[in-house]
């Protein structure tokens, strides 16, 4: 984990407000409908209902998720035109870990 490129993913505003939504979905977004029930990807949110509540174009908001999943902050997955994300508690637990070794 690149310690240095995961601070910058998270230091835009956005993208640390899209982390913390994420913490807990169903009080920030509505039931994924869309999901299929055979998708095990529970607390998982599509971009368009994370670019909604950001009020910013899709195509910015797809962008800010990749970079936070390069990060190891968040992990994707694709379930037909659907692509959806979720918090990746293992990387978010191995970059506070480091960041305590670091600092």
């Amino acid at each position: 984990m690149d310690i240095l490129q995961t601070i910058k993913a998270i230091s835009n505003e956005t993208r640390f407000n899209i982390l913390e939504w994420l913490k807990h979905p169903e009080e920030h977004f509505c039931p994924q409908e869309h999901m299929p029930a055979t998708c095990d990807f529970k607390g998982g949110i599509c971009v368009g209902s994370i670019s909604a509540k950001t009020g910013l174009a899709q195509s910015v908001v797809s962008g800010y998720l990749v970079k936070l999943q390069k990060a190891g902050l968040l992990e994707s997955r694709r379930s037909g035109q659907w692509t959806y994300y979720r918090r990746n508690e293992e990387g978010i637990d191995r970059f506070i870990e480091q960041l305590k070794k670091e600092l």
